[in-house]
């Protein structure tokens, strides 16, 4: 089962490039969707509407509104799940959230699945019902992760972020029991968003989902941030790949110089070693600090947009690296801004 940080930037990647999930996935739905007009992202709304379904407190993934190019103002709305993991009553599921959200908007509601799971032989694509002459049949479209396995080539070739995204949801698959082979396909897919010509602000958005969804043991991960860090020196492209331990690794550097030229100044061996240690730590912490502060503007930026940002004023002014930590986490996780606004105060 996908776990709540793994729904949540599953969620993050969608409404940012909401557009090019639609190209990717579902090219025929994207050439009558009017994105011009604008969407709008209904995501509470779905989770009181669904909550109290008699098939449990399941909230689907995502709820949205936008309108069709067909010239008129009528709109649909278009439900999307991301299912990660076997699930018997999944189609049945679909139905349910289905028509309580027609019942609720009385608006033509479009549900799509993307199928996570490592099975290949789940594919539920209908729900139906037929009892004398009696017949409900509801069916939805389907895109099954897996499939893509063959159409490596496709995916080495496309430059839409959900390619990246499928390829890293494939190899997080394959390499469970290799570590090793793990760490090559984290760190090929991380240079290939340089090599692919992401913007800045697309490389850390990706960057996080690769990094989230494919996990190393502390040893590994060591030597990947390394082996990053020297392949943007080589580019020149220092885009960072967590703003946060950069952060610790220049704040690290800039206290052994502070701390070295303090020890100098005393002029005795002791202070220099004094000197040292004090620097490293004061820069350390200094660094984390940065490097959150980073990644909170960037999270602001990407979730919430502009009224986000208007935040970050208040937050740049907290010293507290625990409660600026605490601030970046619930920003994955955050459904509304003032969610955010309270752990300010």
């Amino acid at each position: 089962m996908e776990t709540p940080q793994k729904d949540s930037v599953w969620k993050e990647a969608i409404e940012t490039y909401f557009e090019e999930f639609l190209n990717f996935f579902f090219p025929d739905i994207a050439k009558d969707i009017d994105l011009e007009k604008g969407c709008e992202f209904l995501d509470k709304e779905l989770q009181k509407i669904v909550r109290d379904s008699e098939l449990g407190k399941r909230w689907a993934d995502l709820l949205i509104k936008v309108f069709l190019k067909d010239g008129s103002e009528r709109w649909l709305l278009i439900h999307i799940e991301v299912q990660s993991y076997f699930e018997r009553d999944f189609a049945k599921r679909m139905f349910v959230y289905n028509y309580r959200i027609f019942d609720r908007y009385n608006k033509d509601v479009v549900s799509l699945a993307i199928l996570a799971d490592p099975s290949p032989n789940f594919r539920p694509d209908k729900y139906e019902v037929k009892y004398w002459g009696f017949k409900l049949e509801f069916k939805f479209p389907v895109v099954k992760l897996l499939d893509y396995r063959e159409r490596w080539e496709e995916l080495e070739k496309s430059k839409n972020p959900f390619a990246i995204i499928v390829m890293t949801h494939l190899k997080e698959l394959e390499t469970k029991k290799d570590i090793d082979e793990r760490l090559f396909w984290k760190t090929t897919l991380v240079k290939r968003l340089y090599e692919k010509g992401f913007k800045k602000e697309d490389i850390l958005m990706l960057y996080k989902f690769i990094d989230w969804l494919i996990t190393l043991p502390e040893e590994l991960t060591s030597r990947f941030h390394e082996e990053i860090i020297r392949y943007e020196e080589e580019k020149n492209m220092p885009y960072i790949t967590t703003a946060e331990k950069i952060g610790i690794k220049k704040g690290y550097e800039q206290g052994i110089q502070q701390g070295i030229q303090q020890g100098i100044q005393q002029g005795i061996q002791q202070g220099i070693q004094q000197g040292i240690q004090q620097g490293i730590q004061q820069g350390i912490q200094q660094g984390i600090r940065q490097g959150l502060l980073e990644a909170i503007e960037l999270g602001l930026k990407l979730k919430f947009g502009a009224k986000g940002l208007k935040l970050f004023a208040a937050i740049s002014k907290i010293e507290d690296v625990d409660k600026l930590r605490a601030i970046k986490e619930a920003i994955g996780v955050a459904e509304d801004l003032s969610e955010i606004e309270e752990l300010i105060s």
